[in-house]
């Protein structure tokens, strides 16, 4: 299979922070930790992590809801089941991809309305988090000394504040004057990158299309709680594993590691999802071609 060069450069960037992360670990402690580990606890923090998945397909559902109301579980779950599935196994989330045509082919959802659905589901995953990770600094029973990235790990709290402000403060900006940003855009792209404006125009109008979510308070709640629930639950995974592996820490701590998870794999991301952002504006101009 031929390897793009933004997916070569996505894997690159996996193995070197991989290698950067394991550098002084002690695999013969790793080994000692795993052989006295509590395997019913483990399978436990398994099962529940499983369950993360069938909450995503419900909290799907309400952001559908504005271009397709009430839409059945089954066809949500299938196409989360396999496009989770191929996240396993291609690089660069290319299993969101996937998950946008298996319900485009299951459904009468259009493949660029149900891409910018699954941008706006990762909207609210960014918001959960940065809000989950900001209040477990907050929690006395939090491990603030801990160093990451060689900086105390309360010091992050207060500029999780910012980012959480600052991104809420952007959307609801994308949400009340789409037109005047579109325009914006189309001004910077008409000077700098011509064979772009249409393709970022259409990206931008099917993202603005998506936050209409955020227009709707009672649909915003709903989003909002499964979002919620959904990253509660993958921390009480995480929470319980700790158990399994005998390792004392508190729940907010658990959040905590959470956050960084996420946010890591954000980064690894940005590259190789210039490449899917490429393919999605392709496929939104046929469409509107053929419609």
């Amino acid at each position: 299979m031929k390897i793009s060069w933004r997916g070569a450069i996505g894997l690159a960037l996996s193995a070197l922070l991989l290698w950067w992360v394991f550098k002084d670990v002690s695999w013969s402690d790793v080994r000692r930790d795993l052989r006295s580990a509590d395997i019913p606890l483990a399978v436990l923090s398994v099962v529940v992590a499983t369950m993360v998945f069938p909450l995503r397909a419900i909290r799907w559902r309400p952001i559908l809801d504005p271009i397709a109301p009430k839409l059945p579980f089954g066809p949500l779950w299938r196409a989360t089941a396999v496009g989770f599935m191929a996240n396993s196994i291609l690089p660069a989330r290319a299993g969101e991809i996937v998950r946008a045509f298996v319900l485009s082919r299951e459904t009468m959802v259009p493949f660029s309305a149900a891409f910018a659905s699954l941008v706006v589901d990762r909207v609210f995953d960014g918001l959960i988090v940065i809000l989950l990770m900001v209040l477990a600094m907050f929690d006395p029973s939090f491990p603030s000394n801990t160093l990451v990235a060689g900086r105390p790990a309360s010091n992050y709290a207060g500029s999780g504040v910012i980012v959480l402000v600052a991104v809420a403060l952007a959307l609801y900006a994308i949400v009340i004057f789409p037109n005047r940003l579109i325009g914006l855009y189309e001004l910077f792209a008409r000077r700098v990158a011509p064979r772009f404006e249409e393709r970022g125009r259409v990206l931008l109008r099917s993202f603005a299309d998506g936050l209409s979510v955020l227009r709707h308070p009672g649909r915003f709640a709903v989003v909002f709680f499964w979002a919620l629930a959904l990253w509660l639950t993958q921390a009480l995974a995480f929470w319980i594993m700790f158990k399994a592996l005998d390792i004392s820490a508190p729940i907010s701590a658990a959040l905590f590691v959470q956050g960084l998870i996420v946010f890591g794999v954000a980064v690894l991301l940005v590259i190789p999802s210039l490449g899917l952002l490429y393919v999605l504006s392709q496929r939104s101009m046929l469409e509107e071609e053929g419609g």
